[in-house]
């Protein structure tokens, strides 16, 4: 950050230094494509240890899944200056996101191929802002209860 006074002004005006930010992601219709066939939990497996790679979502916020077990999915990150909002802490939205990803990859570990989902719900409680010094952040979904109906499509949608 550079600080600039004008010889008109008694302020100081602070002009901070441009950043930039180059990622990569993976077409994710090529992805689903590649997945066809496989379980939920086995597409999720492949993901997790780079077999297939991870969603664009997951390259465009710099966070990854790590794990992925019969009803459970980690998601990993570390904070960066991307994340923050014009307060200085990482944005609430990386904290909802990575908790989506965790919540609804868990349930797509149970599922049958092919069988499609969405969030219709999420809140959550926030209790401490996340910063760069929070260091790597991790979480963790689990399946409480989930329906036989669900698991194999039938009812997930409109008839």
């Amino acid at each position: 950050m550079a600080c600039r006074a004008t010889p008109s002004v008694a302020s100081v005006l602070l002009v901070a230094e441009e950043r930039t930010r180059t990622y990569s992601l993976s077409d994710p219709f090529t992805v689903f494509g590649q997945a066809a066939g496989l379980s939920g939990l086995e597409f999720m497996q492949k993901v997790a240890v780079g077999e297939l790679p991870q969603p664009p979502i997951a390259e465009t916020l710099g966070f990854r899944l790590s794990e992925a077990e019969p009803g459970h999915a980690v998601f990993e990150g570390q904070p960066a200056e991307f994340h923050y909002n014009p307060i200085g802490t990482a944005h609430a939205g990386l904290a909802a996101t990575l908790l989506d990803s965790a919540m609804g990859c868990a349930l797509v570990t149970t599922l049958e191929p092919a069988v499609r989902w969405t969030t219709l719900e999420l809140k959550a409680n926030f209790t401490r802002p996340i910063t760069v010094e929070t260091g790597r952040i991790r979480c963790t979904g689990s399946i409480i209860h989930s329906s036989a109906r669900r698991r194999s499509g039938r009812g997930a949608g409109p008839k």
